[in-house]
């Protein structure tokens, strides 16, 4: 009606008041577009090797490395809140050029997927697939020399990189989780784990693939709690430049069309549009992945007593979701959860 310029349109224009179905929302919700469900949330653990260990992680207020013995209590938390999925990240105690703790059987992730579907058969357990914890080097692939990289350190090797994602994915299976999530941003690496899934005799499992990751530096605190930070030059090489949205859609495309069965966008808060043209464009499931730095700027701001930790948090996620993230991973998932369910 407000797109017609005649004299009755403007008339009922002019006797319109938008307030007046405020006061019903703010009671009951009925006229809320958009609706955050802890159904939604995806919490991210830490997971370290050796027995009894908790070790806290200073810029993650709330967050630890936990050995896998250590994981009941969260494990727990989650399934009494409702939140229907984790997603594991492991850090070995020893590391090489190439990771191989990644797909080593008795490495974390999988000693931690076995155990949490043991004690929580209907959790989901979605497994990070990447190398960068696990490389001596820090870098998310293999690292040549003498081509010109870094700081003479040599240029990240992608074709090369793809057995050792892929294998490490099959590890994870083999195990018993429920889904993998490549985040390494080597091109191609959707198509070489559903290749090896499918060898492997897990073509039922699904691929969550973080399929516009942007080289983003929201990610600090997550270098902390991972023991990720490369040791030489950063990872622009391979994650995307923030500048770029066109080239994310081609990134999303080129993973849907290697068989990703659902598609991420990582950091959300900073990158609302990417995720909104996404979902205009694929009929997957878009997950969204509110980052270590949104988590700890939310954090530090609410203990300085400088904002409503509660109202900013599910502000957040809700704008989040009202870009259009079906499935969103973020830190606050046990609190988040906690506030709607008590709300």
């Amino acid at each position: 009606m407000w797109r017609n310029e005649s004299d009755t349109a403007d008339a009922a224009t002019s006797r319109m008041r938008p307030r007046r179905l405020r006061r019903f929302a703010s009671a009951s919700g009925m006229a809320r577009e958009t609706r955050l469900a802890v159904a939604d949330l995806v919490l991210p653990l830490f997971v370290i090797e050796g027995r009894g260990a908790v070790r806290e992680i200073p810029p993650m207020p709330g967050h630890s490395q936990r050995s896998v013995d250590r994981l009941d209590g969260e494990i727990d938390d989650v399934g009494s809140l409702g939140v229907p999925a984790v997603i594991l990240f492991g850090i070995p105690d020893r590391k090489d050029f190439q990771g191989s703790r990644a797909w080593s059987a008795d490495g974390p992730v999988p000693r931690a997927i076995a155990h949490i579907k043991r004690r929580a058969p209907g959790l989901m357990v979605v497994a990070d697939v990447c190398l960068c914890e696990y490389t001596d080097h820090g870098h998310c692939g293999l690292v040549g020399s003498g081509d010109g990289g870094p700081e003479g350190q040599g240029r990240i090797l992608n074709d090369e990189t793809l057995p050792l994602l892929a294998r490490a994915a099959v590890a994870y299976a083999d195990a018993g989780a429920d889904m993998v999530a490549p985040s390494a941003m080597m091109d191609h690496q959707v198509g070489a784990l559903r290749d090896a899934l499918d060898t492997a005799g897990h073509g039922h499992l699904p691929i969550l693939s973080y399929a516009a990751k942007f080289a983003s530096a929201f990610y600090g605190p997550f270098r902390v709690a991972a023991g990720s930070t490369p040791r030489f030059g950063d990872r622009r090489e391979y994650q995307m430049d923030p500048a770029n949205a066109r080239e994310a859609m081609r990134e999303v495309q080129l993973d849907v069309e290697e068989g990703a069965d659902a598609v991420m966008i990582k950091p959300a808060g900073a990158y609302l549009d990417i995720i909104r043209q996404v979902r205009d464009r694929v009929d997957l499931p878009v997950a969204a992945y509110q980052v270590s730095g949104e988590y700890a700027m939310l954090k530090a701001a609410a203990e300085r007593g400088w904002l409503d930790e509660r109202r900013a948090v599910l502000e957040s996620l809700i704008a989040i979701k009202r870009a259009g993230a079906d499935i969103i991973v973020s830190y606050y998932a046990k609190s988040a959860a906690t506030w709607l369910r008590d709300a």
